[in-house]
């Protein structure tokens, strides 16, 4: 009895040994498959990313500012934890390095970049001065670690595109338009620290024209960017990663352009939105009801509104459209005089969920001749297998009409007297079929082979561009223009140029007969269109004007229906 429970001990630490032996050696052998095989996907590359600095405890911090000729960017970076703060929280902060003084003042406007990011709009600094923030419950924000740097040169926004390549847009290169560049002649570089070459990697530029650089990405990025996507902790960590443009092998451009996550692209057997429109505003709010609601009656899906640094509450505007069905996403495009470069990067966004998009202004409306709406048109022009990349559509520019206030009606209604000629064309293209450089120019892009443009005959579709209305609309224009080969108003340069009001000069200042200039043929095909598809029969209101949606409310509460409910005019 005894040897045999020896025999059963022998027995069960025999077997408790092989156990634990054939666990390790699994162990061994599924830790090195597993590393194989990542490593099959993954090869290691010579260059290797040092991490970058990471902050010991969780603050704002100020990352950087860029000093525009008008105003200050100060970008803010938020641990994950922190609340966004309201305008109202934050002062702007002027103080110099040989002075106890100290100016403040509330900012602009604060606006919502990206995943933990916000700027912070501030009037420019006294001459000497220096730009901070003052966050009212807990004092000044430091600018020790954080970079100032001029507008021009600076390499300002990046973006991966799906071929694997970065998309970098550039102030300062001085690129004539629509002329192509060596490629040879530049580098991109990534990194974190561009002073220091021990840090930083170099690529291949593949095109350039204008403000845009197409570079290929390094396999580096592309694989730490991919991990990232799958590591919720590496987020940070491959938002920091900057890109930036050397001109030889010599100057390096300052850079706060971080490409971010690279996109997961999805080939859709079939788009969501068949027309989508993009536009560039600044201080234009009060349009912007009329101008949407009129072109989602057309066709139009989905709108693309980047903000050229507005102070007129766009926000609320655009909020209101949402909140009764319009499809309407808001960019801050806080960047001077870049209207090319937003546009080509409003194509790339729109490219995902677009066949078609319309490049137009606010003041500009698509005025259709035909039945059938935009869709109708494009099909007409565009059918498969012609390769139409873009369909061009002539202007036709409109006069104050006799009025000296803004028409309370909207402007297709108000304006009805124009120039006899028509002026260069705006376009509709397919994202797809522009040229890898996005050369654009006055709306219009180049496309690549194999495809083509169309001209839209006049019987079928203008634009009816309302250009001059009332002075004290029209004035505003003298502040600042968007497009960045277009001289502003208040420059003598090209004072000729069909860019300008014939005869007005570069002075703010109301010619006495204003009202009644530009007025050479009488229109009212778009006026009678929009009052036989908008007028309310009952307040003889159109919905974009103030009183309509009072009215609404009052018919509402006299059925005693339901809150206020306004439909889109699909």
């Amino acid at each position: 009895m005894k040897g045999r429970r020896k025999r059963n001990g022998i027995v069960l630490w025999s077997s408790l040994f092989r156990c634990t032996l054939l666990v390790v050696v699994s162990f061994i052998f599924f830790t090195t498959l597993l590393f194989s095989s990542f490593h099959e996907h993954h090869p290691s590359l010579p260059f290797r990313w040092k991490t970058p600095p990471t902050i010991s405890h969780a603050t704002i911090t100020i990352r950087e500012t860029v000093m525009l000729p008008d105003q200050a960017l100060i970008f803010l970076n938020y641990p994950p934890s922190f609340r966004f703060h309201a305008k109202h929280d934050l002062l702007c902060l002027y103080f110099s390095a040989d002075s106890t003084r100290r100016l403040t003042q509330p900012p602009i406007q604060l606006h919502l970049a990206r995943l933990g990011e916000q700027i912070v709009r501030c009037a420019l600094p006294p001459r000497g001065n220096s730009v901070s923030l003052i966050i009212k419950s807990d004092g000044v924000l430091p600018t020790k670690d954080s970079s100032t740097h001029k507008w021009t040169p600076l390499v300002y926004e990046a973006l991966f595109d799906r071929d694997n390549t970065t998309i970098v847009f550039v102030k300062g290169l001085n690129l004539r338009p629509q002329r192509l560049i060596e490629p040879s002649r530049f580098h991109c570089i990534y990194g974190w620290d561009f002073t220091n070459p021990k840090f930083f990697l170099k690529s291949d530029v593949i095109s350039g024209a204008q403000e845009i650089i197409r570079c290929r990405t390094p396999k580096s990025i592309l694989a730490g960017h991919d991990q990232a996507q799958a590591q919720a902790q590496a987020q940070a960590y491959a938002q920091s990663i900057k890109v930036t443009i050397q001109v030889g092998n010599r100057e390096i451009f300052p850079s706060i352009a971080r490409p971010g996550l690279r996109p997961q692209y999805y080939r859709r057997m079939k788009k969501e939105h068949e027309i989508c429109i993009c536009t560039m505003l600044r201080n234009q709010a009060r349009f912007l009801r009329e101008w949407v609601i009129y072109h989602a009656k057309i066709g139009v899906q989905r709108w693309f509104i980047y903000d050229n640094n507005s102070d007129d509450d766009i926000e609320n505007v655009i909020s209101l459209l949402q909140s009764i069905g319009y499809n309407i996403s808001q960019h801050l495009w806080p960047w001077v005089k870049t209207q090319e470069a937003g546009f080509a990067h409003c194509a790339l966004q729109a490219r995902a969920s677009c066949n078609w998009v319309g490049f137009i202004d606010v003041d500009e409306f698509f005025n259709i001749k035909t039945q059938g709406g935009l869709s109708r048109v494009i099909w007409h022009h565009a059918k498969p297998g012609h390769n139409v990349g873009e369909i061009r559509t002539l202007c036709f520019s409109f006069g104050p009409s006799g009025l000296r206030e803004v028409p309370r009606e909207g402007v297709a209604v108000g304006y009805t007297c124009r120039l006899r000629a028509s002026e260069r064309h705006k376009s509709i293209v397919r994202p797809e079929a522009l040229n890898q450089s996005l050369i654009n120019v006055v709306h219009h892009f180049h496309l690549s082979a194999p495809f083509v443009a169309v001209d839209v005959g006049t019987s079928t579709m203008v634009i009816n561009h309302y250009k001059y209305q009332v002075w004290k609309v029209f004035k505003e224009k003298f502040y600042r223009r968007v497009a960045t080969y277009v001289a502003d108003w208040q420059e003598k340069q090209n004072v000729g140029s069909k860019d300008r009001a014939p005869g007005l000069g570069t002075k703010a200042v109301e010619p006495a007969d204003w009202a009644n200039r530009f007025c050479e043929v009488k229109d009212y095909s778009l006026k009678n269109w929009v009052l036989r598809n908008f007028l309310d029969r009952r307040t003889r209101l159109l919905p974009w004007q103030p009183e309509f949606e009072h009215h609404l409310r009052k018919r509402r509460r006299r059925n005693d229906k339901s809150p206020l409910d306004i439909q889109p005019f699909f």
